[in-house]
């Protein structure tokens, strides 16, 4: 397993480094690369996660889906 604190310092991460950031299984990752929900992309036979857009994508997992009410967004 990697060291979080490396993993931090890292523009791009592994399947694996991913597993382990987001404490699931593999099973779970390519379900979410699958249904588009999670970004990832293609180098030859491997994913590769962009730091950033798994930290974003966790916190719109966190704050939940937003409804809009008139000019409004409420979560």
């Amino acid at each position: 397993m990697h060291n979080n604190a490396a993993v931090e310092h890292r523009a791009f991460l592994t399947t694996e480094e991913v597993l382990g950031y987001l404490n699931t299984t593999p099973r779970t990752i390519y379900r979410l690369i699958r249904s588009g929900e999670l970004p990832a992309v293609r180098i030859g036979r491997q994913w590769r996660f962009r730091r950033a857009d798994l930290d974003a994508w966790v916190e719109r997992q966190r704050l939940g889906p937003a409804t809009t009410i008139g000019n409004s967004v409420t979560f």
